[in-house]
């Protein structure tokens, strides 16, 4: 291992080759290139085999990078995916979109010596592809036929997670979403030049494929009750998300032009899947030609501004309320939107949309500067005194975040119960809600998070439903003696 490995004091830190902002401006293509597979080993080889993996103690999946790295390393390429995706139901996507500068590279005890974090991120992309290109990745094989059935509400990580393990253990599963394809946000709402739609179509098929049903186009509280899936399934799982966007108060913030930013995002992915779009045909969810101005810090704005760009907008500003230093979103992601021309307005927030309530002409803003810590201990924004100023605009998007949906009303399950955040409440120790063999899991639990947190709470819920329903059983025997 001591020839192959520890080589960071020699190999400098390298990522797959990123496409020139002009060149990567038109399209919606993936920006990184693949690693080459001598590339891939010397960067794993770089892994310095901590005796305390930091890297994997702050991945939520708390995936064995460290043995990864080493299997690539020594060219072990088939094992070292096998023990990539033993506890990681979709790696090539983690790989893509984790924030992996604030999680396991973020803690990697080589870039806390100077030397630079092993692109951790970048090499469990490379192996999954690899695995998906060489005929590893094996068709789902279902488990002997348990005889019961689960339903579970939302095709996102989370749910597509859930899904995997449970019919693996032999139980019926069927997947209901409202959209009309699987995948929740990572095909509707994170854009093609960080998720290309083939990485996540070809996980949804290995699905159907392997016997996971999906109910497409299906609304609980429309279609059927949570009652009525009750009654159809031996246990339920809620893994919708959070879709409803949280709000812009200032004057003007209902004129036309102003757009919450996953309707902004349904829309540019449905264009680029080939759907028609009418909003987008019309120019209402389309920055061509626009001065478009995005409200937020968080990956949704980084988003919006990346696809304002790639649409054509002639200039594109974000503004954001704190520094650059606090916002949450990735800093890799700021990075590449500047290269892409982005303007970044820091410490600044809107105080009114301008124009008529037919059409938005612009954004008044005030400049803000950090006050005393507040209750989470984040420094307060506070406003500046003549600080205003005033951006052009035609095209506002609102990316402040996500809430919950009122699920006990939507649902038509008043007795449903959620937190005084709209989230649903759930037990931390088996994830079942106040319903008998109702569970929940991802956003719509934690709130709005990462889609790493919701693999690790759908394959959580998976493991809880599976010890509820051979509980069930075990107690139908006991009865029946």
């Amino acid at each position: 291992m001591a020839e192959r490995m520890l080589k960071f004091t020699t190999v400098a830190r390298k990522t797959p080759e990123k496409r020139a902002a002009e060149a990567r401006n038109g399209d919606f293509h993936e920006i990184y290139a693949d690693f080459i597979d001598a590339k891939a080993t010397e960067q794993a080889s770089r892994c310095s085999q901590c005796g305390v993996p930091f890297c994997q103690t702050h991945c939520p999946l708390h995936n064995n990078i460290p043995d990864w790295l080493r299997m690539t390393a020594e060219g072990r390429l088939e094992e070292a995916y096998q023990l990539s995706q033993a506890t990681n139901s979709m790696p090539e996507v983690c790989g893509r979109i984790c924030p992996q500068d604030r999680l396991c590279e973020g803690n990697c005890v080589i870039e806390q010596s100077g030397h630079g974090t092993v692109t951790i991120g970048s090499v469990e992309r490379y192996l999954t592809d690899k695995a998906w290109e060489m005929g590893w990745v094996k068709p789902l094989a279902a488990g002997p036929d348990r005889g019961q059935s689960v339903g579970i509400i939302g095709a996102g990580p989370a749910g597509l997670s859930a899904a995997e393990m449970l019919r693996e253990d032999g139980y019926d599963v069927t997947v209901y979403d409202r959209h009309d394809r699987a995948g929740g946000l990572l095909i509707y709402g994170i854009p093609g030049f960080k998720l290309e739609k083939d990485v996540v179509e070809r996980r949804t098929q290995r699905l159907a494929d392997g016997g996971v049903a999906f109910k497409l186009g299906f609304e609980v509280g429309r279609d059927a009750s949570l009652q009525d899936l009750r009654d159809r399934h031996d246990a339920v799982l809620i893994a919708t998300g959070v879709y409803a966007a949280r709000e812009m108060t200032v004057p003007g913030a209902g004129s036309e032009g102003v757009t919450p930013a996953l309707d902004y995002l349904i829309a540019s992915n449905r264009v680029g899947l080939g759907d028609s779009v009418p909003e987008y045909d019309s120019g209402v969810l389309n920055a061509a030609g626009k001065d478009v101005v995005v409200v937020g810090g968080g990956d949704t704005a980084m988003d919006c501004v990346r696809t304002a760009v790639r649409q054509g907008a002639t200039s594109v500003t974000c503004l954001y309320r704190r520094d650059k230093a606090n916002m949450p979103g990735s800093l890799r992601e700021v990075a590449n939107a500047e290269e892409e021309g982005v303007i970044f307005e820091w410490l600044a927030a809107p105080r009114a949309v301008m124009g008529e309530a037919t059409g938005v002409t612009g954004v008044r803003s005030i400049r803000m500067r950090l006050g005393a810590p507040d209750a989470s201990g984040r420094q307060t924004p506070e406003e500046i005194d003549g600080g205003d100023f005033d951006r052009p605009a035609q095209l506002v998007v609102k990316a402040l975040g996500f809430e919950p949906e009122n699920l006990p009303e939507l649902f038509g399950a008043p007795d449903l119960k959620t937190t005084r955040w709209g989230t649903v409440k759930a037990d931390v120790r088996h994830q079942m809600t106040n319903l008998d063999g109702v569970f929940a899991a991802g956003d719509i639990v934690r709130g709005a998070s990462l889609v790493v947190w919701a693999i690790k709470d759908g394959r959580d819920a998976a493991d809880a439903i599976g010890r509820y329903l051979q509980a069930k059983v075990a107690s139908t025997l006991i009865a029946a003696e």
